[in-house]
Parts: C-alpha cells; structure tokens; sequence
C-alpha cells in the first residue's frame, strides 16, 4: 500500500531499495541519534530491509519525482504487534521516523508524519499516538511539535539494544480527538 503526500511518496521497501537505502542510512549523524547504528554495506542494508523494514507499516519516503530513491523511512508500531511501553493504551501506536542529512530542514518529515497520523487514526482506528525522542535529538523533537505532539514523559535509563547503552528519552502524544481539532 502507498500514501501520497504533496511531494512525498510514503511506499513499502522493496529489496531493490538496498543501495539508495546504505547511501544515507551509513551516515553516523542519522541512525545514532534514533537508536541504532549506521549501516556498514548495502548487504547491511539488504539484510535489514527484509528484518526491520518490510514490516506492513514500515514505509520508505521517496519523492513522488523519484519513487526508486529512499531517502528516510517512517512506520507505526501497533500496540498489538508488540509490547510498547506500559503507560501506552491497548489501541495506541508509535510512530518512529529517520531522513538522510541531506533532506533535514525541508519539512519533509513533518509532511510524512501528517500523513501517517491521517492514516492511523482514521484507517486504522488508533486512539493515540506516542513518538519519542533521545536527549540529543532537537531535530526529532522539533518535528513532533510541528506534527501536533505535546511532551508527556521522561523515562531514564531507556536499553537501546542496538547501541549497547541507555539513554534517556522523552515522549510525546497526540489523541485522535486533539489530532482532529488540529486538522479542521
């Protein structure tokens, strides 16, 4: 399935997406800060376009000009699909999102996440949704208020299995009921 936003194209990943996917998701400024390391070969990428990235609601943002280009990825993590953080509902999600350094300052996420918040709550019938964001990460944070997100919580000492470390990480939330008062 694909969403369409103004200039974004929101489609699954495809086996083919290894190489235009290592091109940005190598670059150490990009996956550290969102908790996992950069990639290391197109095989690495490969490998985690079939692991992590072909999941359902995982989607590669590309630019409708240049569909075959993935320059980020955004995805939603359905409390029914797995254990999320005990103070999410039963019928919240997370979103979890990255782009490539050289798309950052263009809106390009906040576009995405409009349109994923669009299809969450009212495809999918999501009452909430949280997103997160590590203490260095101003970008993320940014975007989250620009999508409509109000800061809720800090948890300390959060495991990123992929870093061998923890770090502290602050959430955000928006209701379906702030979420339509905001698209009106």
């Amino acid at each position: 399935m694909n969403l369409y936003t103004e200039r974004l194209l929101l489609r699954p990943f495809k086996n083919t997406d290894a190489a235009s996917l290592f091109d940005y998701a190598s670059d150490k400024r990009v996956g550290p800060i969102a908790g996992w390391p950069a990639h290391t070969s197109v095989e690495n990428s490969q490998e985690i376009i079939k692991t992590v990235l072909s999941d359902s609601l995982t989607f590669a943002v590309c630019f409708k000009e240049a569909p075959e280009v993935v320059i980020g990825s955004i995805g939603i993590i359905l409390h029914t699909q797995e254990k999320l953080f005990l103070f999410m509902g039963k019928k919240d999600a997370e979103v979890g999102y990255w782009l490539g350094v050289p798309f950052w300052g263009q809106g390009i996420i906040p576009e995405a996440f409009t349109e994923i918040m669009r299809y969450a709550f009212e495809e999918l019938k999501v009452e909430a949704i949280w997103c997160g964001y590590f203490d260095e990460n101003e970008q993320s944070k940014k975007v989250q208020e620009k999508a409509g997100l109000r800061y809720v919580r800090t948890e300390m000492d959060i495991e990123v299995p992929l870093l061998n470390l923890k770090r502290t990480e602050h959430f955000s939330r928006i209701t379906k009921e702030e979420w339509e008062n905001i698209s009106l």
